[in-house]
């Protein structure tokens, strides 16, 4: 196994795609094609294999250097973008505004996908997401759309930070504004220029300034990244989605261990919602950070993102140890 680790890494250029890592498509039953990148892996037997999955309005050159890590640690690495977002066209009817019908379409582009890669990449393989991709991996584990030996969850999106209102009555509130006015229509207000970001924005995701411009830089030169808001639409699904999570005995009967990242500063999602999450999956573990990290996690600072590789590759060590199966 690599000696490749934390606090030791060789210089990676986060504004470039690595020279081994092969940029594609994954062609869904319905013929909508799903941007894909895949690290080939080491020349000999690799340890198992990674799925990564971004989060809402993410596009996988964000994480290009996490993937990278993990690769050289001897994992075959694949990233997919969710179809409607990142380099996977849109849904909704204008290029900003992130849009689905329902979150089930990508609880079935996953389960497709999952299908096929697992029969063309070595064991064991795990399943990595983050924040609302996350939360899909994690409902797909739940309803045995897939079967990971491991499941990763960075800053899942099992809840958002709305304050003490109930969710049944915000959903109802999505539900409303669904009927009241079109659908596609942006929940939120991004900015008085359509692609340009917020000046705050960085402070929801990331302490590391250099990470943060990095992700600016690969929308100014890959400008089909680009994404804002979140549409009504949107909202109210992803509290549906949400609330069937919250179904008595369904995260109860997930065997499959899980390690988890969190940080009690977040505000995006809920962290009260993930520590809920995590008490009622029967093998789960969680590092959470304090106000040292913000959303995105795996592109923090050094200090936090070093923490919390060293945990995923411990836990990683223990559940899918590179016996060459799933089993």
């Amino acid at each position: 196994m690599s000696q490749y680790s934390p606090g030791h890494e060789i210089a990676f250029d986060r504004r470039a795609i690595p020279a081994d890592a092969v940029e594609g498509r994954w062609n869904a039953s319905d013929g909508f094609a799903i941007r894909r990148i895949d690290w080939p892996g080491p020349g000999g037997a690799a340890r198992g294999s990674i799925l990564f999955l971004p989060g809402r309005g993410d596009a996988y050159e964000k994480y290009l250097e996490t993937l990278d890590y993990w690769a050289r640690k001897g994992w075959r690495v694949t990233a997919l973008d969710w179809r409607g977002q990142a380099g996977s066209g849109r849904l909704g009817t204008d290029e900003v505004t992130g849009h689905i019908p329902d979150f089930s379409l990508w609880v079935d582009d996953l389960s497709a996908f999952w299908s096929t890669w697992k029969r063309e990449t070595p064991g064991p393989h795990v399943l990595a997401a983050h924040s609302m991709g996350g939360h899909i991996a994690l409902r797909a584990l739940a309803e045995k759309r897939v079967d990971p030996v491991a499941l990763l969850l960075s800053a899942p999106m099992l809840g958002f930070t709305t304050g003490l209102l109930p969710i049944p009555l915000l959903h109802g509130i999505a539900m409303l504004m669904t009927r009241i006015g079109d659908p596609h229509r942006p929940a939120w207000k991004w900015s008085e220029k359509p692609g340009e970001v917020p000046a705050d924005r960085s402070d929801l995701l990331t302490h590391d300034r250099d990470r943060y411009a990095d992700e600016l830089w690969w929308r100014e030169h890959r400008p089909e990244l680009v994404m804002g808001p979140g549409s009504w639409g949107w909202i109210e699904r992803a509290y549906a989605s949400m609330r069937a999570l919250e179904r008595p005995g369904l995260l109860e009967s997930i065997t499959t261990p899980v390690f988890v990242l969190a940080t009690s500063a977040d505000r995006l999602v809920s962290p009260s919602a993930i520590r809920r999450t995590c008490a009622r999956l029967p093998e789960c573990e969680m590092l959470c950070f304090g106000k040292e990290a913000r959303h995105e996690i795996l592109r923090e600072a050094d200090p936090v993102r070093d923490r919390a590789l060293t945990a995923i590759d411990g836990f990683l060590d223990r559940v899918a140890p590179g016996t060459g199966d799933d089993g």
